[in-house]
């Protein structure tokens, strides 16, 4: 049967294009279990994949999409049945494997996991690789000793897919949170997820001479890496940690071993992609139960397949807030 799809080409000069083609179900690749894919969503991986490829895309044409969750139509692996709804994030779907911008998709079983209870394939994609990411990075620095009640935790981009899943959770957990944004215009959405206090970017993305600061932070979620992240590490507390999840602001660390050396700093390397299964399903449950569902609801953007190619375009330069929600039957 034929299905719609966001298909991206690429033609003999380098140039791609991406838009909606009906493809048929020989065309699907290799796997284990079929999914009507019902949701998907749109990440900064997604934005490199629709245009260039940013050297992601192994082969084209391609249909990209990192995330998804839908209901399962026929599986060759008993723990999925027709029937089943099931989420998708990482193992490089998207990417290097046809991904979740189709109406249909055929995947390794290993890659799926059982929708969590509390969850509607919408809200699970509302989360996506972005929320998912934070949970992550929130379950770290609690593993390593955050608490409630510590003193403020920082959150770095805060208006993106992370940043906001991360703003959100951490508040409805207790935590006093500082957000970082170089938008001003996104100071009331913040503060409707939860945040207590606005740190202006161009405040704390220098670096400076100083080794260490003032201790100010008792935690960290860091999505832009960078000289921020060099700036952080100098003004955390002794003994916490900084969770770092994205490069926005560059993959260089223009830093020294001193937070390290003199406050015991931690700092936690966040993947999401290879994420081991179990952990995969500790961090869905804890969304399930943890994410206030109306903040969630605040940060969506509903959006159809032929919107992709703009929003992808739109998130390399930092002009989507919140959390992009494709209805790929839409």
């Amino acid at each position: 049967m034929n299905f719609n799809a966001l298909l991206v080409t690429k033609a003999e000069d380098g140039t791609t294009e991406a838009k909606v083609t009906q493809l048929d179900d020989d065309q699907l690749p290799a796997g284990d279990v079929t999914v009507a894919v019902e949701y998907s969503t749109v990440n900064y991986k997604d934005g490199l994949c629709l245009g260039t490829g940013g050297g992601l895309v192994r082969t084209y044409p391609h249909v990209p999409g990192i995330d998804f969750a839908g209901t399962v139509l026929n599986s060759d692996d008993q723990r999925y049945s027709p029937g089943d709804k099931v989420v998708l994030t990482g193992w490089r779907v998207g990417e290097a494997y046809w991904g979740g911008y189709s109406q249909k998709a055929r995947v390794k079983a290993d890659w799926l996991v059982p929708l969590p209870e509390g969850l509607s394939t919408r809200q699970a994609m509302a989360v996506g690789t972005a929320g998912f990411t934070a949970m992550l990075a929130v379950m770290a620095l609690e593993d390593h000793g955050l608490k409630p009640g510590a003193g403020p935790v920082l959150v770095t981009g805060a208006a993106g897919g992370v940043g906001s899943v991360a703003v959100a959770l951490l508040a409805a957990l207790g935590y006093e949170v500082a957000a970082v944004t170089g938008r001003p215009e996104t100071e009331t959405y913040l503060r409707s997820l939860g945040a207590t206090q606005i740190v202006p970017r161009e405040s704390i993305n220098e670096t400076v001479k100083r080794p260490l600061e003032s201790e100010t932070w008792s935690g960290c979620v860091d999505a832009v890496g960078g000289p921020m992240l060099a700036r952080v590490l100098g003004q955390m507390t002794y003994g916490s940690s900084v969770a770092a999840v994205g490069l926005a602001g560059g993959a260089g660390l223009p830093a020294t071993v001193v937070p390290f050396l003199l406050r015991g700093i931690n700092l936690l390397g966040i993947d999401s992609v290879m994420q081991p299964y179990d952990n995969r399903l500790r961090a869905w449950k804890r969304l399930a139960h943890d994410l206030p569902m109306d903040k969630l609801e605040a940060m969506i953007h509903p959006a159809a397949l032929a919107d992709l190619p703009k929003l992808g375009a739109d998130i390399l330069k930092g002009q989507i807030k919140g959390r992009v929600v494709v209805d790929v039957n839409g």
